[in-house]
């Protein structure tokens, strides 16, 4: 099988290599080789922070393979199957105590968008390329996570607008709404994403996981089951060595040496 997605690593940041050779798009094959390295990725303890980036120069993904969701058109077990498998793959990425990064350097369409959609944070390259969720115009829904992480992440209005009209933004715009975070000049993308992944990466790796799950977990809680979820996830930080050396690094003037532990 053709080798589409690739794993690599640079001290404590891993990556996600999506390059297919053409425009990075997906099907269930692709979908088992991102499963693989996000496992690679997840597994390695070294590796804290995860940069998901396209081997393309020319775009990030124009998303899932259409040819092969006509050639199933006959199959809604397979076609649905696919949309099964997307879902528990990425749904690794927001589950995992680990921070993945999305590094958009071109367009991202549909299912493309959708698996930054599944990182904690999108930095992308200023440009005149465009990224959305066009299934509309393709009698589909964004099936991978797109109509559940959108309105989540920029509010119900914007993101049902973007949807029902199959609109694409630019990366000014996608900042404004804030589906990226960050905007670099291309040239510059790279080089300042690994800079705030080994940034990250050298803070204390349990505690980062603490305040992800946290976050992610009380979104979905009242308030006050929120706040109690939130003591759960203090009561092992209390106890851990990174607590212990960063309260004492703060009260001698030193900079902590974190262990994850």
């Amino acid at each position: 099988m053709e080798k589409r997605v690739h794993f690599d690593k640079d001290g404590s940041v891993g990556f996600i290599i999506l390059d297919d050779g053409k425009v990075n798009s997906y099907d269930i094959d692709t979908m088992k080789q991102l499963n693989t390295v996000i496992d690679q990725n997840i597994n390695d303890e070294e590796i804290k922070v995860v940069i998901m980036k396209s081997g393309s120069s020319k775009l990030f993904s124009a998303g899932a393979n259409i040819k092969k969701f006509i050639e199933n058109l006959d199959d809604l077990e397979a076609n649905l199957g696919m949309i099964n498998y997307a879902h528990k793959t990425l749904s690794k990425m927001a589950d995992s105590g680990k921070i993945f990064v999305a590094m958009i350097n071109g367009g991202a369409f549909g299912g493309g968008l959708e698996m930054t959609l599944a990182c904690d944070f999108r930095f992308a390259a200023e440009g005149e390329y465009r990224m959305g969720l066009p299934e509309v115009t393709l009698g589909l829904l964004p099936g991978n996570g797109g109509t559940v992480r959108l309105p989540r992440l920029i509010g119900c209005q914007k993101a049902l607008d973007m949807m029902v009209t199959g609109r694409v933004v630019d990366p000014q715009t996608a900042l404004e709404y804030g589906i990226v975070d960050k905007l670099f000049p291309i040239e510059k993308l790279e080089e300042e994403t690994v800079k705030w992944a080994k940034r990250v990466s050298s803070q204390a790796s349990m505690a980062i996981a603490h305040i992800k799950n946290s976050v992610y977990q009380g979104l979905n809680m009242s308030l006050g089951d929120a706040l109690s979820n939130e003591r759960e996830h203090m009561r092992p930080l209390f106890g851990s060595h990174d607590a212990k050396e960063g309260l004492t690094a703060f009260v001698e003037k030193r900079r902590a040496d974190f262990k994850g532990e």
